[in-house]
């Protein structure tokens, strides 16, 4: 897993557990009736949280080290969640209320954000120089 398919799967669980939470299902073990279940999500944020903090720890950027302890610390709160025997949409709906997990949320769209004019700009500039080249 790459440093992008990471943030896509942080991103992409936060929206999958605000819809769960919505839902108003009851605590359960999640042995049974219909799915889809928070907890597989909530592993695959969790793991990409790891990876981005396993990326980032070293980093000689203050910004990508503060993402990695963000990550760090809603790790944990998601560790929390996943040794509950039980869940349900109303401790769903507090993960995502959570200060640590939206701290992740908003870096990582801030990072992402940063990344992207800079990689249009690099291609556009790639294109235009090999568009010189030809003429």
């Amino acid at each position: 897993m790459d440093i992008e398919e990471s943030i896509e799967a942080i991103e992409s669980g936060y929206e999958f557990l605000l819809a769960y939470a919505a839902q108003g299902r009851p605590a359960s073990d999640e042995t049974g009736g219909p799915g889809p279940h928070a907890r597989p999500t909530i592993e695959g944020m969790a793991s990409a949280m790891k990876h981005v903090t396993e990326v980032f720890a070293n980093s000689n950027d203050d910004f990508e080290q503060l993402i990695a302890q963000d990550c760090k610390k809603a790790g944990a709160a998601m560790g929390f969640m996943l040794s509950q025997e039980k869940l349900g949409s109303e401790v769903v709906d507090n993960l995502n209320a959570s200060i640590h997990l939206r701290a992740v949320l908003t870096d990582l769209f801030l990072y992402s954000e940063a990344l992207r004019p800079l990689a249009t700009e690099e291609e556009s500039g790639v294109m235009a120089h090999d568009a010189m080249k030809k003429q």
